[in-house]
Parts: structure tokens; sequence; C-alpha cells
């Protein structure tokens, strides 16, 4: 069973969202690093790139795969996880601190759709 923390948001493409003194950090969730194994390259976008829930922001790849990384919240980006450009596997020694971007949301731009940890959990236990 993979991990999930409290407090956060979570999306069914395996995103988590963490709100920080009025922003959004967005990260990989316990159950995608495993899925994805050995993450060795993370694709972030750009500071000041603007980002839309549901749409493509960056990708991660693995030793088995590449998977493109789907934006929980809209808004800009006002920083990326520079650690993980030379320590991409931050990403699985722990997923819930090793953040990809921090996102400035637009008005409404944390969506309802979003999962508390009760509700992911039962979304993944029945994948």
């Amino acid at each position: 069973m993979a991990k999930v923390n409290e407090g956060l948001y979570y999306s069914e493409t395996h995103e988590w969202v963490r709100m920080v003194d009025g922003y959004a950090l967005v990260g990989i969730t316990d159950y995608a690093q495993h899925a994805l194994g050995n993450i060795v390259y993370v694709d972030m976008p750009d500071v000041d790139d603007e980002v839309s829930a549901d749409e493509e922001f960056g990708a991660v790849e693995s030793v088995k795969a590449a998977s493109d990384l789907i934006s929980p919240v809209t808004g800009t980006v006002t920083e990326t996880n520079e650690a993980l450009e030379n320590t991409p596997g931050l990403l699985n020694t722990d997923p819930y601190g090793a953040w990809i971007v921090k996102v400035r949301l637009a008005e409404d731009g944390l969506p309802g759709n979003l999962m508390d940890a009760a509700a992911y959990a039962d979304f993944c236990a029945n994948l």
C-alpha cells in the first residue's frame, strides 16, 4: 500500500498539492514513484510559465518509463525545485518532501475535483 499524507490534496493522475502561504507546492505521490521505479530525470517548466489544471506541465523519466506530469492546479510557476536537476531520485526517497514546482494560484486555481488523503487512499486501493 502506498503511503498517503494527511493535509494534502491529490489528483487522479497521482500528483499532490500542499498549500503553503497562499502558494501550491506540487509533487508526485508515493504511488506514482513506486509505479515509475528509479527516477532519473525530471522535466520541469520554467519560472513564470503558466500551468493549467488537468494539463501537462512536465515529465518524469525512470529506468522503466516516462510519464507526463499533469498539473492539479492553475496558476503561475514561481519556483522549481532545482535539487531535482542533479538528484531526481529525491522523488523516490522522499516523494512528499521533494516538490517539483511552486505555483501562485490563479483565482479558482485549486479545482474542486482534488481528493483528500482518505479519498486518495481509497482511489489507489481500487486501481
